[in-house]
């Protein structure tokens, strides 16, 4: 013991003997003082564990909340997105700050939007086509920028972005998921690392 621990050390012992006394002037039977010592040793460590480890209760308080509602967990600079009942990788973003549900495909190779959420977001389609292969056929999309496009913290600006005029679907396509440091399925999420 060094003499910054001192203190402690008087604190303690003072301590201990103020609730020896008071329980010994109770005049209890010793086995009913043990008990009760136990019980408060017992209530003093699950409080004490609660409290050191508050930070993974939060991390499994979100796990359970992404495993019942299907909500992104954030764990640091990662965005882990569940699986949803359809076996497909959803997620909210944000197109110019309107917010709209995206399927997650690594099989598209640019990002495309609805005209309805288009119209919603406010963006801008030119002249300019793309001729885009998608499970249906060939299929004729509007090129187009969106000003934000947000997926949770991870934010893009001036956006590459296609608009379908046939699918109502949004599809977060390669040209986001290739602008990440990385990105993985890990079991039954999708992890996102800006």
């Amino acid at each position: 013991m060094n003499s910054q621990d001192a203190p402690n050390f008087v604190y303690m012992v003072v301590l201990l003997v103020a609730v020896v006394a008071s329980l010994a002037s109770m005049r209890l039977p010793i086995g009913r003082v043990m008990k009760m010592a136990a019980a408060w040793v017992a209530i003093f460590a699950v409080g004490f564990g609660l409290f050191a480890f508050r930070g993974e209760f939060m991390t499994i308080g979100q796990r359970l909340k992404a495993e019942a509602i299907g909500t992104p967990i954030q764990v640091g600079d990662e965005m882990r997105i569940p699986m949803s009942q359809d076996g497909h990788f959803w997620v909210e973003a944000a197109v110019n700050g309107h917010d709209a549900p995206f399927l997650v495909d690594s099989g598209a190779s640019v990002t495309t939007i609805s005209r309805e959420t288009a119209k919603a977001a406010r963006v801008e389609t030119g002249m300019r086509i793309a001729m885009v292969e998608t499970a249906n056929g060939t299929v004729q999309m509007s090129k187009a920028r969106a000003e934000n496009f947000d997926v949770g913290p991870i934010q893009r600006a001036d956006f590459p972005i296609h608009v379908n005029d046939r699918d109502d679907s949004n599809v977060l396509g390669m040209n986001f998921l290739s602008s990440l440091s990385s990105w993985r399925v890990e079991g039954n999420y999708l992890v996102l690392r800006p």
